[in-house]
């Protein structure tokens, strides 16, 4: 945001966004008193804020508003975009949007050796020998808690252990 508020909304009823809807519709917008913005960029609104299309200011247009290109980074002008592009540029990729796709899309899928590991695996993929692993487990604890609800009754039973 440029000046920290919306410039569409009624600064008297902000949660009416019926309100703002009918301010954007209108153009009405405003930028408050306090904020101190330069000519070039209040002017750079004006154009941007046009309700009509076809007299709004275009991104072209906007890329060369003096506005926009005040200290703007050398590497961001469009000369600069131009060099970067072009074929000589080694840092320049020619691989094609569809080239990109192709590769995104084998990464998806998982090549046909792959195995899953123990809950790590493919989507959808059953480990079988991390399931029998689990199950193993699951019952080395039940034995281990049958053995020491057994020993707890056996004291109890023998009156070791005395609990009030």
């Amino acid at each position: 945001m440029l000046v920290g508020a919306y410039p569409f909304e009624d600064q008297e009823d902000p949660k009416n966004f019926r309100k703002t809807i009918n301010r954007i519709m209108a153009v009405q917008y405003k930028i408050p008193e306090y904020v101190h913005i330069s000519q070039d960029c209040r002017h750079l609104i004006s154009r941007i804020f046009v309700a009509n299309p076809a007299k709004r200011i275009t991104i072209k247009e906007i890329k060369n508003h003096p506005w926009f290109l005040k200290n703007l980074p050398r590497e961001l002008t469009e000369a600069a975009q131009v060099m970067y592009y072009r074929r000589e540029n080694p840092s320049f990729s020619i691989q094609t949007v569809e080239d990109i796709m192709k590769i995104v899309d084998e990464a998806k899928s998982p090549p046909p050796s792959s195995r899953s590991v123990g809950g790590f695996g493919w989507v959808g993929e059953e480990d079988g020998d991390a399931k029998e692993e689990a199950e193993a487990e699951e019952e080395e604890e039940e034995e281990e808690e049958d053995e020491y609800e057994k020993r707890v009754k056996e004291a109890h039973a023998s009156g070791e252990v005395n609990i009030s």
